[in-house]
């Protein structure tokens, strides 16, 4: 760490205030929020979702939408510029070249028609004017940087061939690609395991030594921000709470708010089980292969991927299945397999007693309001041209529930104020709403079907620690009334403790352990599940 202050701050942002025009009104989002960082040091932004940190961040960058007004006393300066009062052209100068971010939602900020190299090489050929073979062979380098393995492989894949995880850090490595000044990273860990997350963190920390970067870290893992930030600010209400050097504000907080964030931790265990259970999902052998390919446009070769190497599971009615393991094992590919939203090559699939494997499109149409699924990444899976209220009426009107459009209106409330929405915000639009939020409108948009089986798709990575704890109670509240069942995948395993009866552990498309929660978290046999155990509960080194 670096807390040298001597020298003139990189960053030193004065007074900013954003407001943001919405039907009937106007909403503050962030108020006189002031801040310095200097090279070499990181600042974290910390706080709940909603709090303003994203937005402070797009102030800085001038990314925010046309509804967004800055105040008039905000002064941001670079270099002794005032980035707020530059001109567009001089903010794309600086913009991804001396001055770079990396985004909370990865499959958004990728653009899906292009390859991963393609992408890479356009930030190299615009900045750095490098030519197509130079620029590609740089893309290999930096994405070997991150961790990727078989880089020169994966240059001609495409964002949705790459695990949650893999696009994250091909956006890290697109961030890094011209060396800035400033690393803005809003949420850079959120969609990566435990063990990853610590090694791309070190990166980062590697990187800003060797080049002198100054760092904005934007992030709800206060574990991540104690081992890696130099000063910190507390942001609720769009305004700073506390502020200071990270050791101090931890050790001795002195808000009422910073105190409650650091006391946040997944608490409790999942909700007892009967004896008697019917099985609501089995999986026997599925297995599922992808064919990847590798080399040039004229001579490239196929190879395949066993993603999914013959799984087995049998889910009872109202209980949580945990599965875990590092981005790219295999987790979503699996869970997707047993509700048919991806071919799977072998394998049989019972869904509440009715084999599921061969069915077709149609055929599957019954099934689908009875078993629901929130994606990892909730602003691509919700729809930004409709309100709140038409993506979760959508669902309803499809399957044809509720028996008129009022029914389905109080439907679509209840489901809000299910997943701790207020009912209030069906006219407004996901962009609308931060990354928290957006997750909770997808877990209520899979609620208001009133489905027996949920495939949780790591739904609380988008989410602060307290309203972590708020989802896993509501997730516990719904399964005891509705008897629920639920397929969670995820790498949180703080939260696969809190919410599961039993855990399976993925590795390279199979399974390496399962058993109980307090068996497998507690007392893990093999070297990657105690590997996997060490770095979720222990600061990672």
């Amino acid at each position: 760490m670096n807390t040298n202050t001597d020298t003139a701050p990189v960053i030193d942002a004065q007074k900013v205030g954003v407001t943001f025009k919405v039907d009937g009104g106007h909403v503050e989002a962030v108020r006189d929020v002031s801040f310095t960082l200097y090279r070499g040091q990181t600042t974290a932004l910390v706080g709940e979702s909603g709090s303003g940190k994203s937005v402070t961040a797009r102030a800085i960058m001038r990314l925010l939408s046309k509804r967004a007004t800055v105040s008039d006393q905000t002064h941001i300066y670079y270099d002794g510029k005032d980035m707020a009062h530059l001109s567009d052209r001089e903010m794309r100068q600086l913009r991804g070249n001396r001055i770079s971010m990396i985004f909370q939602e990865p499959m958004s900020s990728l653009n899906p028609i292009y390859t991963i190299g393609w992408q890479l090489c356009e930030v190299l050929i615009l900045h750095q004017k490098l030519n197509k073979k130079a620029a590609m062979a740089r893309a290999i380098e930096l994405l070997d940087e991150v961790r990727i393995p078989d880089a020169a492989s994966r240059v001609n894949q495409y964002p949705h061939q790459l695990s949650g995880g893999q696009r994250q850090r091909v956006m890290i490595a697109m961030a890094l690609a011209n060396r800035p000044d400033v690393l803005i990273a809003d949420e850079p860990t959120t969609a990566l395991d435990v063990t990853v997350q610590a090694e791309i963190l070190h990166l980062i920390d590697d990187l800003k030594a060797r080049y002198g970067m100054g760092v904005i870290l934007i992030t709800h893992d206060l574990t991540v921000v104690r081992q890696f930030a130099d000063q910190v600010y507390v942001m609720q209400h769009g305004e700073v709470r506390e502020s200071g050097p990270t050791e101090e504000v931890f050790s001795n907080p002195q808000h009422a708010y910073t105190r409650r964030l650091l006391a946040s931790d997944p608490k409790g265990i999942a909700n007892p089980l009967t004896d008697a259970q019917d099985s609501v999902l089995v999986g026997e052998g599925v297995r599922v292969q992808f064919m990847l390919r590798r080399g040039g446009a004229f001579r490239g070769t196929y190879f395949p991927l066993i993603a999914v190497d013959g799984l087995s599971l049998d889910l009872k009615r109202g209980e949580t299945l945990g599965l875990v393991g590092e981005s790219g094992s295999g987790k979503t590919t699996f869970g997707q397999a047993l509700i048919r939203l991806i071919h799977m090559d072998e394998g049989r699939v019972t869904f509440c007693g009715d084999r599921i494997e061969d069915k077709d499109r149609q055929g599957m149409r019954p099934y689908r309001s009875r078993m629901q699924i929130v994606f990892q990444d909730p602003f691509s899976s919700l729809n930004p041209r409709m309100s709140v209220r038409q993506v979760i009426e959508e669902g309803l009107v499809v399957n044809g529930i509720g028996r008129n459009a009022d029914e389905r209106y109080e439907r679509m409330k209840q489901a809000l104020r299910d997943a701790g929405m207020p009912d209030t915000i069906s006219h407004r639009f996901p962009h609308e709403f931060s990354g928290g939020q957006r997750q909770r409108l997808a877990i209520a948009r899979a609620i208001a079907l009133e489905p027996e089986f949920i495939l949780l798709d790591e739904p609380t990575s988008a989410l602060d620690l307290s309203v972590q704890a708020q989802i896993i109670e509501l997730l516990r509240k719904l399964q005891r009334e509705k008897g629920l069942s639920y397929l969670f995948i995820s790498h949180d395993l703080k939260v696969v403790r809190a919410l599961c009866h039993r855990v399976m552990v993925m590795q390279h498309g199979k399974i390496v352990e399962e058993g109980l929660v307090k068996d497998v978290l507690v007392n893990p046999q093999t070297d990657y599940t105690k590997r996997l155990v060490r770095a979720a509960f222990e600061i990672a080194t």
